[in-house]
């Protein structure tokens, strides 16, 4: 296959006003990277779907073991200060949230390809060493229950709390098999003093789901110690990684997955024992968004690509390896 080298260019009046192309600018720490290959990636020739109501969709037109017991800087130029300590008997626990059938009031189709997420998801948090636990096609008030329950939960020896959902979605709600959520009241109760014993401590949810209807066209470019008492914001030391951009669909292939999950699991083997959390999502955006292609028998759905948005409180460095 003939290797395409794509790269954003701007000109020096645009240097000059401080301005960058418009495909750079940012939704949060969401980086909006251009369409760099044209391959259709790792999709294996399987057909692709999305996590959202059927169709019609509108187009861009622009488009536990222990860790170890030191939480010191180990990375050049971190400071320990600016690190999430990892010194707990456990990293935490990873809840898994699989929903493939729904029910027909849903109008949401069946995810195939998810089990395989799913998998990877809990082999690589097993492997992080996370007390890694999963149910598969919970109802709305069952998913309610599940959250209440781990954020319920003693945290007190643990570094951190990870959730990962898999299910169909639409901006700012995720479905259960009988319904669908605000992502924000699910979580609720990891907050502030619903869940003190993670104050302090990161909070990673990771979301595959659609958050609207939107299709990404793709753009083509030129080239390619001691703790004292103190108040913090309920809001802080969360992150949520989404599959995709507010307003967008997120992709799931039928024989290998959905882009963003089976993404996120590659770079976090790849790079857990050396990068910071940022650093990994940034490589993880990369991947969806130079890896991946839509390709699907209806025209209309081929050609499309995707990128993740990371929304992240955290307040400082998160390391997997302490």
């Amino acid at each position: 296959m003939k290797q395409v080298r794509r790269v954003f260019t701007w000109s020096q009046e645009d240097r000059r006003k401080d301005r960058i192309p418009s495909e750079l600018v940012l939704l949060m720490v969401c980086r909006n990277m251009a369409e760099v290959s044209s391959g259709g990636g790792e999709q294996k020739g399987a057909e692709d779907s999305v996590d959202a109501m059927p169709w019609p969709v509108t187009s861009s037109a622009e488009g536990g073991k222990k860790v170890p017991a030191s939480s010191g800087s180990k990375a050049a130029g971190s400071d320990p200060s600016y690190r999430y300590k990892m010194a707990y008997p456990s990293i935490g626990t990873c809840l898994i949230i699989n929903n493939e059938k729904f029910h027909e009031s849903t109008n949401m189709d069946l995810r195939k390809g998810t089990d395989l997420d799913a998998d990877e998801v809990f082999k690589t948090f097993k492997k992080l060493g996370y007390n890694t636990v999963m149910f598969k096609n919970q109802k709305v008030e069952e998913m309610r229950r599940l959250l209440k329950q781990y954020s319920g939960q003693d945290h007190s020896e643990n570094a951190s709390f990870v959730c990962v959902l898999l299910s169909h979605g639409k901006e700012g709600v995720i479905y259960g098999t009988d319904g669908c959520e605000k992502i924000d009241t699910l979580v609720q109760c990891f907050k502030g003093h619903s869940c003190l014993s993670l104050v302090g401590k990161p909070k990673l949810f990771f979301i595959q789901a659609c958050r609207g209807t939107t299709t990404d066209e793709g753009v083509e470019t030129d080239s390619v110690a001691g703790q004292t008492s103190e108040k913090i914001p309920v809001e802080a030391d969360f992150l949520y990684a989404y599959s995709t951009a507010p307003g967008y669909l997120a992709w799931r292939n039928v024989n290998t997955g959905s882009w963003f999950i089976q993404s996120l699991c590659k770079m976090l083997e790849s790079y857990s024992g050396e990068l910071e959390l940022m650093q990994i999502l940034t490589r993880v955006n990369n991947h969806v968004a130079r890896h991946y292609e839509s390709s699907s028998s209806k025209r209309e759905h081929s050609g499309k690509k995707q990128i993740p948005c990371i929304v992240s409180m955290l307040t400082k460095e998160f390391h997997f390896s302490g």
